[in-house]
């Protein structure tokens, strides 16, 4: 029997995301929380009945995995490789239009600043990525990232201990942010920084899921600790696309 795989089965993915409702739970749990079925199916607009079944449809796609708690259950992304792909289709896909203020603050506010999984996204993660290569906390060489010397000092100042890390799980990668085409730092150190960020208060999460609000005490820290500029969440000239 022939056991070598060749090549993956990519429509069988695709199928999966394709669907609507489905795309609807992909991004609800883009934030790398946990919702229950009742919660993922108001989330789409569809029956708890209806819901489960997309729910196997993407456990068997291997997009979603589910906690079980007592009789209750509760799905999340099955990891980061998962957030980074729904954030490369995004750059793809066409726009969803805007059809009421409501949808048109909530894209506003998602470009400016969310959760990808567990780093940041936006403008803001953007912008915090530009100010660590700028400070030289981490060094960029032909599309790729590292931590320099001085960087681990002044990460362990700011909390953060590389040497914790997971070696299960890469220090450093990055995604090509879908609203503004340049890198956001993920990887080991982009959830570390957001959860420090989150543990200070400098970071909060906003009304609409995947959303976060910097606050004034982490605008000034930012700009102090590693240089991130004030006027990072100024509009681009170019209006950026909305959200998918």
């Amino acid at each position: 029997m022939w056991n070598a795989a060749t090549e993956t089965d990519i429509a069988e993915v695709a199928a999966a995301i394709g669907d609507p409702s489905r795309t609807k739970v992909l991004r609800a749990l883009a934030d790398g929380g946990v919702l229950p079925a009742s919660a993922l199916a108001a989330e789409a607009g569809v029956s708890v009945s209806t819901m489960s079944g997309h729910l196997t449809r993407l456990r068997e796609a291997k997009l979603l995995t589910v906690e079980h708690d007592g009789r209750h259950r509760y799905y999340r992304l099955a990891g980061t490789d998962v957030a980074r792909a729904l954030e490369e289709l995004a750059r793809i896909a066409r726009p969803l239009p805007v059809r009421s203020l409501r949808d048109g603050l909530r894209a506003e506010a998602l470009l400016r600043a969310r959760l990808c999984y567990d780093h940041l996204a936006g403008r803001l993660g953007v912008a915090l990525l530009a100010a660590l290569v700028d400070g030289g906390v981490l060094a960029s060489t032909a599309g790729s990232y590292r931590i320099t010397p001085d960087g681990l000092g002044r990460l362990g100042e700011f909390g953060i201990d590389v040497e914790e890390f997971s070696r299960r799980r890469p220090a450093i990668r990055y995604c090509v942010d879908w609203g503004e085409n340049r890198h956001h730092l993920a990887g080991a150190l982009g959830a570390a920084m957001a959860a420090r960020l989150f543990a200070l208060e400098w970071l909060r999460r906003g009304r609409a899921r995947r959303v976060v609000q910097l606050t004034e005490a982490g605008r000034t820290g930012l700009h102090a600790t590693f240089g991130v500029p004030f006027d990072w969440d100024d509009p681009p000239a170019v209006p950026a696309r909305r959200d998918r």
